[in-house]
């Protein structure tokens, strides 16, 4: 399968400043932006910012940013879902997964994931794949937010819907776990029928154990 990549941008103006939402940026303009220290999510900022580069290099990773100035003050993440997750079992070469978002405190509250979502699907080769994201409670920033997990998961929801993104019932046990967990996804218009049933596959594999 092909993967196109085509860049788009657009400028969003917040109470702090204009903010260029752009990507999928290409991983030689990434290293030579400044990464914020309050992008500290999923792994301290320096190496986050070493592996949101090497995604931008593989042929099916896509980051799309925020940026303030010369500085990153946001991201999502699009790859291939993890080998030890289940959503990579079908080996689908059109299924990805939105596998992080990350907004720096100072800019939340100003639609900046809701914009990052809008200009990723702003590229038409994402009609080739059907899109996932699994949210679980325990990566929401319940403290700085000061939502309760219903609120951040109602948030979270508004701001995937803002991309195409709808929920889907699945049988994987980490996301039954909580009822605030959540699978999302959507399925591009030229995404086969074949590929739909496969993820319908995906979604339930536990559906005849017994």
């Amino acid at each position: 399968m092909e993967h196109k990549k085509t860049y788009n941008a657009k400028e969003l103006k917040t109470i702090h400043g204009s903010l260029i939402i752009e990507g999928p940026i290409s991983p030689e303009k990434l290293k030579s932006l400044e990464f914020h220290h309050d992008l500290v999510a999923f792994r301290p900022p320096e190496q986050q910012h070493k592996a949101l580069v090497e995604i931008a290099g593989l042929p099916e990773g896509r980051i799309i940013i925020a940026r303030h100035g010369e500085m990153v003050v946001g991201y999502v993440t699009y790859l291939y879902p993890d080998p030890l997750e289940r959503w990579s079992e079908g080996k689908m070469e059109d299924l990805v997964e939105l596998g992080a978002i990350e907004v720096i405190p100072k800019f939340r509250g100003c639609a900046v994931g809701k914009n990052l979502l809008i200009v990723s699907m702003m590229d038409d080769a994402m009609e080739d794949y059907i899109i996932i994201t699994t949210e679980y409670y325990w990566h929401w920033d319940l403290k700085n937010t000061g939502l309760n997990v219903w609120d951040y998961r109602k948030m979270m929801e508004k701001m995937m819907n803002a991309g195409g993104l709808t929920w889907y019932a699945t049988d994987d046990p980490e996301i039954s776990s909580h009822p605030a967990n959540c699978l999302m996804a959507r399925i591009g218009d030229r995404v086969s029928l074949e590929s739909v049933e496969k993820f319908d596959r995906l979604r339930f594999m536990n559906r005849f154990m017994y």
